[in-house]
C-alpha cells in the first residue's frame, strides 16, 4: 500500500482500477454464493432496465457516460444470456431499444435483495470508516472538473 501512497496522483488511475476490480470481485462472490448467475459489471445496464420499460442503446450510453460500442457489447452479452430483448425503435428504425426479458425480470427479483444489502453494507462502512464519507463527493468533484477541462489538456499545458 505504501507504493500507492508514495506515488500519489501519479498512480491514481491504477489505484482506482485496483479498487474497482476488488469491489466487482467481492460483489461477484456474493452473487456466486447466493447461486445467482449475474456479473457485477452488468449492474449499470441492468439497473437502468429495472427502472425503464424499454430504452435505446444511445440512452444507456448517455446515462452511463460510456461509448455506444461498450453498451452494444454488453447488450450483446446480455441478449445471448436471454436476459434482455432488443427491437428496432418505433421512432427511429436505425436505433435499437432494449428491455428486460421474462428471464431478466425473474433475475431482477433475485437481485433486488442483494442490491439492498450492498447499499446497506456500504452505507455502514461510509458511517464507520473515517474518510469514506468523502469518497463519493470527491469522485463527483473530479468527474465534474474533468468534464469541464479534460485531464489531457491540463497535463499538456504543463509540458509545454
Amino acid at each position: 500500500m505504501k507504493f500507492y501512497q508514495d506515488l500519489g496522483f501519479l498512480i491514481l488511475g491504477s489505484r482506482l482500477r485496483r479498487m474497482s476490480e476488488y469491489y466487482l470481485s467481492e460483489v461477484n462472490k456474493v452473487y456466486q454464493e447466493k447461486g445467482i448467475a449475474f456479473d457485477a459489471s452488468w449492474f449499470p445496464v441492468f439497473y437502468i432496465l429495472s427502472k425503464e420499460e424499454a430504452v435505446s442503446l444511445t440512452y444507456i450510453a448517455s446515462e452511463l457516460m460510456v461509448s455506444h460500442s461498450a453498451v452494444s457489447q454488453l447488450v450483446k452479452n446480455l441478449k445471448e444470456k436471454e436476459l434482455i430483448e432488443t427491437a428496432l425503435s418505433k421512432e427511429d428504425k436505425r436505433n435499437q431499444t432494449v428491455k428486460l426479458s421474462k428471464k431478466g425480470e425473474e433475475l431482477l427479483e433475485q437481485l433486488k435483495p442483494i442490491w439492498k444489502a450492498i447499499s446497506l453494507s456500504l452505507n455502514k462502512i461510509n458511517k464507520e470508516e473515517k474518510g469514506a464519507a468523502d469518497l463519493l463527493p470527491a469522485l463527483l468533484s473530479l468527474e465534474n472538473y474533468f468534464e469541464s477541462q479534460p485531464l489531457s489538456d491540463i497535463i499538456l499545458k504543463k509540458i509545454k
